[in-house]
Protein backbone atom coordinates (compact mmCIF):
# COMPACT_ATOMS: atom_id res chain seq x y z
CA UNK A 1 0.00 0.00 0.00
CA UNK A 2 0.88 3.79 -0.46
CA UNK A 3 0.01 6.48 1.43
CA UNK A 4 -0.32 9.97 0.81
CA UNK A 5 -0.74 13.37 3.01
CA UNK A 6 -4.65 14.72 2.83
CA UNK A 7 -3.68 17.85 1.29
CA UNK A 8 -1.97 20.24 2.96
CA UNK A 9 -2.78 18.82 6.47
CA UNK A 10 -0.10 15.63 8.39
CA UNK A 11 -2.48 13.09 7.73
CA UNK A 12 -1.31 10.52 5.70
CA UNK A 13 -4.29 7.81 4.14
CA UNK A 14 -3.80 4.89 1.97
CA UNK A 15 -4.46 5.87 -1.64
CA UNK A 16 -7.11 3.51 -1.62
CA UNK A 17 -9.77 3.27 0.71
CA UNK A 18 -12.99 1.91 1.51
CA UNK A 19 -16.46 2.99 1.83
CA UNK A 20 -19.73 1.07 2.62
CA UNK A 21 -22.17 3.44 0.64
CA UNK A 22 -25.01 0.88 -0.51
CA UNK A 23 -22.80 -2.19 -0.25
CA UNK A 24 -23.80 -2.28 4.20
CA UNK A 25 -26.85 -3.46 5.29
CA UNK A 26 -28.75 -3.72 1.48
CA UNK A 27 -25.83 -6.34 0.11
CA UNK A 28 -23.31 -7.18 2.65
CA UNK A 29 -24.65 -7.75 6.65
CA UNK A 30 -22.22 -7.95 9.95
CA UNK A 31 -20.42 -11.24 8.98
CA UNK A 32 -19.26 -10.52 4.85
CA UNK A 33 -18.46 -6.96 5.89
CA UNK A 34 -16.01 -7.64 8.28
CA UNK A 35 -14.70 -10.30 5.96
CA UNK A 36 -14.54 -7.20 3.71
CA UNK A 37 -12.99 -4.77 6.43
CA UNK A 38 -10.35 -6.86 7.72
CA UNK A 39 -9.20 -7.79 4.09
CA UNK A 40 -8.99 -3.80 3.08
CA UNK A 41 -7.22 -3.20 6.63
CA UNK A 42 -4.82 -6.38 6.38
CA UNK A 43 -4.03 -5.20 2.88
CA UNK A 44 -3.09 -1.62 4.51
CA UNK A 45 -5.92 0.47 4.12
CA UNK A 46 -6.22 2.83 7.00
CA UNK A 47 -9.71 4.87 6.23
CA UNK A 48 -13.13 3.82 6.38
CA UNK A 49 -16.15 5.94 4.94
CA UNK A 50 -19.21 6.32 5.94
CA UNK A 51 -22.25 8.61 6.63
CA UNK A 52 -25.20 9.08 8.55
CA UNK A 53 -27.13 8.82 5.13
CA UNK A 54 -25.97 5.15 4.28
CA UNK A 55 -28.63 2.75 5.04
CA UNK A 56 -30.27 5.55 7.03
CA UNK A 57 -27.83 4.70 9.90
CA UNK A 58 -27.36 1.22 9.62
CA UNK A 59 -24.64 1.19 7.80
CA UNK A 60 -22.63 2.87 10.39
CA UNK A 61 -24.06 0.53 12.84
CA UNK A 62 -22.27 -2.18 10.96
CA UNK A 63 -19.40 -0.95 10.47
CA UNK A 64 -19.27 0.16 14.46
CA UNK A 65 -19.72 -3.60 15.59
CA UNK A 66 -16.99 -4.41 12.76
CA UNK A 67 -14.63 -2.02 14.56
CA UNK A 68 -15.34 -2.98 17.67
CA UNK A 69 -14.53 -6.45 17.79
CA UNK A 70 -11.98 -6.55 15.58
CA UNK A 71 -9.63 -4.85 18.47
CA UNK A 72 -7.79 -2.56 15.93
CA UNK A 73 -5.64 0.03 17.59
CA UNK A 74 -7.71 3.28 16.93
CA UNK A 75 -4.56 4.96 16.09
CA UNK A 76 -4.06 2.62 12.84
CA UNK A 77 -6.74 3.15 11.42
CA UNK A 78 -9.27 7.04 10.06
CA UNK A 79 -13.09 6.66 10.08
CA UNK A 80 -15.41 9.24 8.79
CA UNK A 81 -19.05 9.92 8.51
CA UNK A 82 -21.01 12.72 6.57
CA UNK A 83 -24.18 15.49 7.78
CA UNK A 84 -26.84 16.07 6.06
CA UNK A 85 -29.86 13.83 5.46
CA UNK A 86 -30.22 12.46 8.90
CA UNK A 87 -34.06 12.05 8.86
CA UNK A 88 -37.49 13.53 7.88
CA UNK A 89 -37.60 16.01 10.34
CA UNK A 90 -37.05 19.84 9.93
CA UNK A 91 -34.02 19.24 12.51
CA UNK A 92 -32.80 16.23 11.16
CA UNK A 93 -31.54 17.59 8.05
CA UNK A 94 -28.81 20.16 6.45
CA UNK A 95 -25.85 21.91 8.11
CA UNK A 96 -27.44 23.91 11.09
CA UNK A 97 -25.68 23.78 14.33
CA UNK A 98 -28.22 21.69 15.92
CA UNK A 99 -28.40 18.93 13.16
CA UNK A 100 -24.56 19.15 12.72
CA UNK A 101 -24.03 18.52 16.97
CA UNK A 102 -26.87 15.31 17.02
CA UNK A 103 -25.57 14.20 13.74
CA UNK A 104 -21.87 14.09 15.04
CA UNK A 105 -23.48 12.36 17.98
CA UNK A 106 -25.08 9.91 16.80
CA UNK A 107 -22.45 8.77 14.49
CA UNK A 108 -20.09 8.44 17.02
CA UNK A 109 -22.31 6.27 18.85
CA UNK A 110 -23.54 3.91 15.96
CA UNK A 111 -19.54 3.98 15.09
CA UNK A 112 -18.57 3.14 18.29
CA UNK A 113 -15.68 5.52 18.50
CA UNK A 114 -14.94 8.70 20.50
CA UNK A 115 -13.68 10.73 17.96
CA UNK A 116 -13.57 10.92 14.07
CA UNK A 117 -11.31 11.09 11.81
CA UNK A 118 -13.03 13.14 9.17
CA UNK A 119 -16.58 14.75 9.39
CA UNK A 120 -17.95 15.75 5.98
CA UNK A 121 -20.67 18.08 5.16
CA UNK A 122 -22.63 15.90 2.73
CA UNK A 123 -23.82 18.70 0.08
CA UNK A 124 -23.79 22.43 0.88
CA UNK A 125 -27.12 24.13 2.64
CA UNK A 126 -28.34 27.17 1.26
CA UNK A 127 -30.94 27.75 3.79
CA UNK A 128 -27.82 27.96 6.27
CA UNK A 129 -25.79 30.61 6.93
CA UNK A 130 -22.26 29.50 6.06
CA UNK A 131 -21.26 30.96 9.34
CA UNK A 132 -22.76 28.64 11.41
CA UNK A 133 -21.79 25.75 9.81
CA UNK A 134 -18.03 26.60 9.70
CA UNK A 135 -18.50 27.52 13.58
CA UNK A 136 -20.69 24.09 14.22
CA UNK A 137 -17.34 22.38 12.80
CA UNK A 138 -15.08 24.25 14.68
CA UNK A 139 -16.84 24.03 17.87
CA UNK A 140 -16.76 20.10 17.05
CA UNK A 141 -12.81 19.71 16.28
CA UNK A 142 -11.52 22.16 19.52
CA UNK A 143 -13.97 19.63 21.52
CA UNK A 144 -11.50 16.86 20.02
CA UNK A 145 -14.74 14.95 18.85
CA UNK A 146 -13.52 15.68 14.72
CA UNK A 147 -10.03 15.90 13.99
CA UNK A 148 -10.53 17.04 10.12
CA UNK A 149 -13.65 18.50 8.59
CA UNK A 150 -14.31 18.79 5.24
CA UNK A 151 -17.06 18.79 2.45
CA UNK A 152 -18.98 16.81 -0.56
CA UNK A 153 -19.99 17.81 -3.64
CA UNK A 154 -19.39 21.57 -2.55
CA UNK A 155 -18.46 23.89 -5.60
CA UNK A 156 -14.66 25.77 -5.48
CA UNK A 157 -16.54 29.18 -4.94
CA UNK A 158 -18.12 27.76 -1.56
CA UNK A 159 -14.95 25.92 -0.05
CA UNK A 160 -13.44 29.17 -0.99
CA UNK A 161 -16.13 30.99 1.03
CA UNK A 162 -16.04 28.58 4.33
CA UNK A 163 -12.21 29.61 3.98
CA UNK A 164 -12.75 33.04 4.29
CA UNK A 165 -14.99 32.98 7.35
CA UNK A 166 -12.62 30.59 9.13
CA UNK A 167 -9.88 33.07 8.19
CA UNK A 168 -11.89 36.04 9.22
CA UNK A 169 -13.04 34.62 12.48
CA UNK A 170 -10.24 32.77 13.45
CA UNK A 171 -11.95 28.83 13.12
CA UNK A 172 -10.45 26.15 12.01
CA UNK A 173 -11.40 25.92 8.13
CA UNK A 174 -12.26 22.73 5.88
CA UNK A 175 -9.28 20.59 5.21
CA UNK A 176 -10.54 18.21 2.22
CA UNK A 177 -13.86 18.02 0.03
CA UNK A 178 -15.23 14.47 -1.62
CA UNK A 179 -16.23 14.55 -5.10
CA UNK A 180 -17.20 11.68 -7.52
CA UNK A 181 -13.89 11.54 -9.64
CA UNK A 182 -13.82 8.88 -12.70
CA UNK A 183 -12.77 8.81 -16.08
CA UNK A 184 -16.59 10.05 -17.21
CA UNK A 185 -16.98 12.30 -14.61
CA UNK A 186 -13.78 14.71 -14.65
CA UNK A 187 -14.06 18.83 -14.39
CA UNK A 188 -14.38 19.49 -10.70
CA UNK A 189 -11.58 17.53 -9.91
CA UNK A 190 -9.28 18.74 -13.33
CA UNK A 191 -10.90 22.20 -13.55
CA UNK A 192 -12.96 23.58 -11.28
CA UNK A 193 -10.82 22.80 -7.73
CA UNK A 194 -7.00 23.56 -9.31
CA UNK A 195 -6.90 26.67 -7.71
CA UNK A 196 -7.85 25.78 -4.38
CA UNK A 197 -5.17 22.71 -4.66
CA UNK A 198 -2.51 25.40 -4.54
CA UNK A 199 -4.05 28.27 -2.30
CA UNK A 200 -5.76 26.10 0.48
CA UNK A 201 -4.35 22.92 -0.17
CA UNK A 202 -7.32 21.26 -0.60
CA UNK A 203 -7.51 17.31 -0.48
CA UNK A 204 -9.85 14.75 -1.80
CA UNK A 205 -11.29 11.87 -0.87
CA UNK A 206 -12.92 10.85 -4.10
CA UNK A 207 -15.52 8.23 -4.88
CA UNK A 208 -17.06 6.12 -7.29
CA UNK A 209 -13.53 5.57 -9.86
CA UNK A 210 -15.65 3.16 -11.53
CA UNK A 211 -18.98 5.34 -12.01
CA UNK A 212 -21.18 2.77 -10.35
CA UNK A 213 -19.87 -0.16 -12.12
CA UNK A 214 -20.16 1.36 -16.13
CA UNK A 215 -15.80 1.53 -16.23
CA UNK A 216 -15.91 -2.14 -15.09
CA UNK A 217 -18.25 -3.21 -18.03
CA UNK A 218 -20.16 -4.72 -15.31
CA UNK A 219 -23.47 -3.24 -16.71
CA UNK A 220 -22.22 -3.94 -20.84
CA UNK A 221 -25.38 -7.26 -21.04
CA UNK A 222 -27.61 -5.60 -18.74
CA UNK A 223 -28.24 -4.71 -14.62
CA UNK A 224 -27.09 -7.88 -12.23
CA UNK A 225 -29.70 -9.10 -9.49
CA UNK A 226 -26.73 -8.16 -6.91
CA UNK A 227 -25.23 -5.46 -8.27
CA UNK A 228 -26.12 -1.73 -6.36
CA UNK A 229 -28.34 -0.51 -9.53
CA UNK A 230 -30.66 -2.95 -8.49
CA UNK A 231 -31.03 -2.38 -4.76
CA UNK A 232 -34.77 -1.14 -4.01
CA UNK A 233 -34.93 2.57 -3.18
CA UNK A 234 -31.91 3.33 -5.42
CA UNK A 235 -33.82 3.63 -8.59
CA UNK A 236 -32.79 7.01 -9.35
CA UNK A 237 -29.13 6.18 -9.28
CA UNK A 238 -29.64 3.91 -11.70
CA UNK A 239 -31.54 6.58 -14.19
CA UNK A 240 -28.22 8.49 -13.15
CA UNK A 241 -25.47 6.25 -14.28
CA UNK A 242 -26.87 4.09 -17.08
CA UNK A 243 -27.49 6.12 -20.95
CA UNK A 244 -26.04 4.42 -24.00
CA UNK A 245 -23.49 7.20 -24.02
CA UNK A 246 -21.73 6.33 -21.07
CA UNK A 247 -22.10 2.59 -21.70
CA UNK A 248 -20.75 3.50 -25.16
CA UNK A 249 -17.55 5.26 -23.77
CA UNK A 250 -16.40 2.79 -21.50
CA UNK A 251 -16.70 0.17 -23.74
CA UNK A 252 -14.35 1.75 -25.95
CA UNK A 253 -11.44 1.40 -23.44
CA UNK A 254 -11.52 -2.47 -23.21
CA UNK A 255 -9.41 -3.25 -26.27
CA UNK A 256 -6.98 -0.75 -24.24
CA UNK A 257 -7.36 -2.51 -20.75
CA UNK A 258 -6.68 -5.75 -22.69
CA UNK A 259 -3.63 -4.54 -24.61
CA UNK A 260 -2.38 -4.03 -21.12
CA UNK A 261 -3.15 -7.00 -19.57
CA UNK A 262 -5.37 -5.20 -17.13
CA UNK A 263 -9.23 -5.43 -16.22
CA UNK A 264 -11.42 -2.25 -16.83
CA UNK A 265 -11.90 -1.65 -13.28
CA UNK A 266 -8.03 -1.84 -12.84
CA UNK A 267 -7.47 0.46 -15.52
CA UNK A 268 -10.17 3.15 -13.94
CA UNK A 269 -8.55 2.86 -10.55
CA UNK A 270 -5.10 3.56 -11.63
CA UNK A 271 -6.02 6.02 -13.77
CA UNK A 272 -7.92 7.99 -10.54
CA UNK A 273 -4.49 7.37 -9.02
CA UNK A 274 -2.73 9.27 -11.57
CA UNK A 275 -3.60 12.18 -10.53
CA UNK A 276 -1.28 13.79 -7.43
CA UNK A 277 -4.28 16.01 -6.03
CA UNK A 278 -6.11 12.88 -5.54
CA UNK A 279 -5.53 12.01 -2.06
CA UNK A 280 -7.54 8.61 -1.76
CA UNK A 281 -9.54 6.23 -3.98
CA UNK A 282 -12.55 5.42 -1.86
CA UNK A 283 -13.38 1.62 -3.04
CA UNK A 284 -16.76 0.03 -2.85
CA UNK A 285 -16.33 -3.74 -3.52
CA UNK A 286 -18.98 -5.97 -2.45
CA UNK A 287 -16.91 -9.61 -2.34
CA UNK A 288 -13.68 -10.73 -1.08
CA UNK A 289 -12.68 -11.26 -4.95
CA UNK A 290 -13.82 -8.00 -6.03
CA UNK A 291 -11.43 -5.91 -3.24
CA UNK A 292 -8.54 -7.91 -4.34
CA UNK A 293 -8.86 -7.11 -7.83
CA UNK A 294 -9.40 -3.27 -7.15
CA UNK A 295 -6.26 -3.38 -4.88
CA UNK A 296 -4.33 -4.85 -7.10
CA UNK A 297 -4.85 -1.55 -9.42
CA UNK A 298 -1.98 -0.30 -7.14
CA UNK A 299 0.43 -2.28 -8.96
CA UNK A 300 -0.52 -1.43 -12.37
CA UNK A 301 -0.60 2.24 -12.03
CA UNK A 302 3.36 2.56 -13.72
CA UNK A 303 1.30 1.26 -16.89
CA UNK A 304 -0.24 4.28 -17.42
CA UNK A 305 1.95 6.30 -19.07
CA UNK A 306 2.02 9.38 -20.84
CA UNK A 307 1.39 7.50 -24.00
CA UNK A 308 -1.24 5.79 -22.25
CA UNK A 309 -2.57 8.70 -20.59
CA UNK A 310 -3.35 10.50 -23.90
CA UNK A 311 -4.96 7.16 -25.47
CA UNK A 312 -7.40 7.31 -22.90
CA UNK A 313 -8.19 11.02 -23.84
CA UNK A 314 -8.62 10.48 -26.97
CA UNK A 315 -10.74 7.50 -26.92
CA UNK A 316 -12.98 9.42 -24.52
CA UNK A 317 -12.96 13.03 -25.80
CA UNK A 318 -14.00 14.24 -22.30
CA UNK A 319 -10.48 16.33 -21.02
CA UNK A 320 -11.42 19.19 -19.27
CA UNK A 321 -10.56 22.65 -20.83
CA UNK A 322 -8.05 24.14 -18.36
CA UNK A 323 -7.72 28.01 -17.97
CA UNK A 324 -4.95 29.28 -20.09
CA UNK A 325 -2.85 30.91 -16.79
CA UNK A 326 -2.37 26.83 -15.80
Amino acid sequence: MEYRRLGGSGLKLSVLSYGSWVTFSFQLAEEPAAGIMKAAYDAGVNFFDNAEVYASGASETIMGRVLGKMGWGRDTYCVSSKVYWGGELPTQRGLSRKHIHDGCHAALKRLQVDYLDLFFCHRPDLETPIEETVRAMDTLVRQGKVLYWGTSEWSADQIMEAHAVARRDGLTPPTMEQPQYNLLHRDKVEREFRRLYRELGLGTTTWSPLASGILAGKYDDGIPEDSRLSVSGYEWLKDEVLSEDRIEKAGRLRSLADELGISRAQLAIAWCLKNPHVSTVILGASRPEQLEENLAALEKVHLLTEEVLRRIDDLLGNRPELPRQF
